[in-house]
């Protein structure tokens, strides 16, 4: 299968397509804007295979897609081009206009023209895939789950353009039937995650000694999902996949973001002691900061629709995954460095 990843540098970009190219025997075209967070460097490992392409540019841009669309002729385009970073949209909302919305809109659009002049067969197996957030949901008290049918309150500048990427995706399945699929996921983490999210910024405060700042009281509620389980989900998803389903993808891990830091603390601690560096009380860098507007409490995932109609189950626990990704950081401090 020949696979068109637009937004492929970025953190879970980057996953998938590595996760195609070793695991699979399929076509990867990887179409990324180059963002200040999305970086080549995690796919150096599958850079030279020959099933792997790397074309520079932004889902805005119409004549370039048309045109890669024309030659390489996808049989699935997953979109995972996006501005993410919610503080960024805070700061800067129409960067998260212009990507999630627009960007979303005329990748649509492009596609839409390259299904119709498909063959009939070709039509069939065609797939446009949209990734999405639980950021959508908006915010949850202290219990229950979203699930595909939760109705959408996204409370920041990115859950809403989000929000409003999806439903016009659902449009264009509804109005025109192009043959989609979403999936909204929990909260990701593992290897090669720009150091603006909670866990690499936690380890790379933590290497440096530097202050851990954690919004307001450090209890909001999160649910976390190891990237490369992810990844196996988003192609199960578009290969088995009901055409304009959804489908909720989450880690079944639900920690306070102080569990999450002391955590990333204490397991830093216990590999500088196996490696016989100083003992720290990394933990005492913990530092709360004034909250940042509309921040939502609990995110929490009901992933039993994809367990049970494809099959797909986590392989990591959050223990696993997260001593997996301090350990990568800690391996890569030159990957931190230059970010």
């Amino acid at each position: 299968m020949k696979y068109l990843i637009t937004g492929g540098a970025g953190f879970i970009g980057s996953a998938l397509i590595r996760h195609l190219i070793n695991e699979t025997e399929s076509m990867v075209l990887n179409y990324d804007k180059l963002t200040y967070s999305g970086n080549l460097y995690a796919l150096t490992s599958v850079s030279k295979s020959k099933r792997y392409k790397f074309i520079k540019g932004d889902i805005n841009d119409k004549g370039i897609l048309s045109e890669i669309l024309e030659d390489y002729k996808p049989n699935f385009i997953m979109n995972l081009a996006a501005e993410t970073h919610v503080d960024n949209s805070i700061i800067n909302p129409k960067k998260f206009i212009d990507t999630n919305i627009c960007g979303t809109y005329n990748l649509l659009v492009c596609a839409q023209q390259y299904w119709n002049n498909l063959s009939t067969n070709n039509k069939e197996v065609f797939r446009f895939h949209h990734i999405s957030t639980d950021e959508v949901f908006g915010s949850l008290s202290s219990e229950g789950l979203f699930n595909e049918n939760s109705p959408y309150n996204p409370s920041s500048p990115y859950s809403a353009s989000k929000a409003s990427s999806d439903h016009i995706v659902r449009a264009w399945y509804k109005t025109y039937d192009l043959p989609v699929l979403l999936t909204n996921c929990s909260n990701n983490y593992g290897p090669y995650q720009y150091p603006e999210k909670l866990i690499p910024l936690m380890i790379k405060n933590a290497i440096a000694k530097k202050k851990l700042p954690v919004y307001g009281t450090g209890n909001n509620i999160r649910d976390w999902l190891y990237v490369d389980d992810h990844v196996r989900a988003l192609n199960l998803v578009v290969n088995k996949g009901n055409i304009g389903e959804t489908y909720n993808i989450g880690g079944n891990s639900e920690k306070t973001n102080l569990e999450v830091v002391h955590s990333i603390c204490n397991i830093i601690r216990e590999f500088n002691l196996l490696t016989k560096k100083e003992e720290y009380n990394y933990s005492g860098l913990i530092n709360l900061v004034e909250d940042r507007p509309g921040h939502d409490f609990r995110y929490a995932i009901d992933s039993s629709k994809i367990r049970n109609q494809l099959n797909w189950r986590p392989l990591q626990t959050f223990e696993t995954g997260l001593r997996k990704t301090v350990d990568w950081y800690l391996k890569n401090i030159d990957f931190l460095e230059q970010s």
